[in-house]
């Protein structure tokens, strides 16, 4: 690892100053939790490290109001998965935390920077024996052709097929969240559905973020169907694992019947992958096992899939439908 150096600024302010008088190679640490795993494979070397863990001011976090639920970037992931307006009211964003990692991640990881963690692809992390887009542009993609068991069936491109890794992002696209990021050209707001790109030709640029704009707060706009909501996430061990397949749901019902239906999954796509095909088949119809069923269908309808994630079409499916029974339950006892 090579030296760096290593600045705290007091304020977000001083923050977006010093990431700008750095330059390239001069990067923001939260958490920790992604940025020192990348240093220590060496995809990561920066020549200047801004340490924003103790920007109170973004730490704190609102789920009180009417309109909309209000996360500081900052906030650290355990306690946002135990606020307990979200344990009631939206349950599908507390679990998306309390699945994402182990306890002691929790207490380290914030909200904000967990949005921006980078594929766990096992060819970026491999190093320089293994050509890959996103880590060298131009070099080209060994999962291609190789165990491409991990990788998306969504969103992929001829240059990189790297599925996203995270869960609390799932349970945002679900519920529309919006992110707000502070720059030295001033605040704005990103939808989050637009906040990830897919990789086209281009894998190594993963967010529309500029390397001097720093995400500040997360808001996610109230909804009913927060209640009928769960993240429903199938992986290889039930402790401490990244998705296989994972579905964020939520669904209200009227009389019988789908008013509203949310459908986001993860493990699966390049980015958080809202699914509209799936929505569109819930809505209007009493949520039964077969409606389930063919929502989920309809979910993965577009997928591709490789030499070795081919069982993620049924499995990813499934997840669907099992998500929507349970949010079906939730919705009936709300």
């Amino acid at each position: 690892m090579r030296s760096f150096t290593y600045v705290r600024p007091s304020t977000p302010a001083d923050a977006i100053k010093a990431i700008a008088e750095g330059g390239p190679g001069t990067r923001f640490l939260a958490g920790g939790t992604t940025l020192y795993d990348l240093m220590k494979l060496g995809l990561e070397a920066p020549l200047k490290i801004v340490d924003i863990t103790r920007l109170d001011a973004l730490e704190r976090f609102d789920t009180s109001g009417p309109h909309e639920l209000v996360f500081g970037s900052l906030a650290r992931m355990s306690d946002v998965a135990a606020d307990p307006r979200l344990l009631e009211d939206y349950p599908a964003l507390a679990e998306s935390l309390t699945k994402a990692a182990s306890q002691q991640l929790r207490n380290m990881a914030r909200v904000g920077p967990n949005l921006l963690q980078r594929t766990r692809c096992a060819y970026f992390r491999g190093g320089e024996t293994y050509p890959c887009n996103k880590r060298e542009p131009g070099s080209g993609c060994a999962a291609r052709e190789g165990l491409d068991r991990g990788n998306a069936l969504l969103g992929a491109s001829d240059a990189c097929a790297a599925v996203y890794p995270g869960d609390w992002a799932i349970a945002l696209v679900a519920f529309d969240a919006v992110v707000d990021t502070l720059s030295p050209r001033g605040e704005r707001s990103v939808p989050l559905k637009d906040l990830h790109r897919e990789p086209g030709a281009t894998p190594d640029i993963e967010t529309m973020l500029a390397p001097d704009e720093l995400l500040i707060r997360i808001r996610v706009p109230t909804s009913p169907a927060g209640r009928g909501s769960t993240y429903h996430k199938i992986r290889d061990r039930e402790s401490y694992a990244f998705a296989l397949t994972s579905a964020a749901v939520a669904v209200r019902l009227t009389a019988g019947v789908v008013s509203e239906a949310r459908v986001a999954l993860g493990g699966v796509a390049t980015r958080p992958w809202r699914s509209p095909e799936a929505e569109s088949i819930l809505l209007g119809q009493p949520l039964t096992e077969d409606v389930a069923r063919r929502a989920g269908r309809a979910a993965f309808a577009a997928a591709i899939p490789g030499i070795h994630n081919a069982f993620k079409l049924e499995l990813g499916a499934r997840t669907v439908s099992d998500a929507l029974l349970i949010a079906r339950q939730r919705a009936e006892q709300s």
